[in-house]
């Protein structure tokens, strides 16, 4: 799993309008929840960059004024117009403790139906996996090798270990859909 390094700083207050005046300085209201009490800190939205606009999954190390703890981002909320970062959650990772977390998905090979004109879609570009923390994979992998014109690879296909994929095991992730100008033949 990578690991990102994020620096942020204590809240002096709470509320509606200091959480409004973090928001004008480029900052984002953000907790920490897991531990013994919840921290309640901002962080430059810059510093969101690497860990929200990326299709990896990534174990953050918080830095709040130099107290490090491992966690992970749990949720976090956008405006609604100019998709600015309004509030970000946080969850503390224990080593004994199981945790869900989605983790994108890794197409590997050559199909044998898109070689013959059809269609690669994807269904699921992430899957929900409940894990220990140490077993959280980089990503899943999906070999499409062998697969042919209408056929897909669904949850129950993957051979997976260390972790449990939470998504229903039919559910399909990827398929390849046969053209138009296929079918009549």
């Amino acid at each position: 799993m990578k690991r990102l390094e994020i620096i942020g700083f204590k809240r002096a207050s709470l509320g509606k309008k200091d959480a409004q005046a973090l928001r004008l300085e480029a900052s984002v209201p953000c907790v920490l929840y897991g531990g013994e009490s919840q921290i309640h800190f901002h962080v430059p939205m810059i510093l969101f960059r690497e860990l929200v606009y990326t299709p990896e999954a990534h174990i953050v190390d918080m830095n709040i004024e130099g107290d490090i703890y491992e966690c992970m981002l749990q949720d976090i909320q956008f405006h609604p117009v100019n998709e600015l970062i309004l509030h970000a959650d946080f969850l503390l990772l224990h080593k004994d403790k199981l945790v869900k977390m989605q983790i994108p998905t890794q197409i590997v090979g050559v199909s044998p139906g898109v070689q013959q004109g059809g269609k690669l879609v994807m269904k699921s570009k992430k899957l929900l996996v409940r894990a220990l923390p140490a077993n959280l994979p980089d990503q899943i992998t999906v070999d499409i090798t062998g697969l042919e014109l209408g056929k897909s690879i669904k949850v129950k296909d993957l051979t997976i270990e260390g972790f449990e994929i939470l998504d229903a095991p039919n559910n399909a992730i990827l398929s390849i859909e046969v053209p138009r100008g296929l079918k009549g033949k």
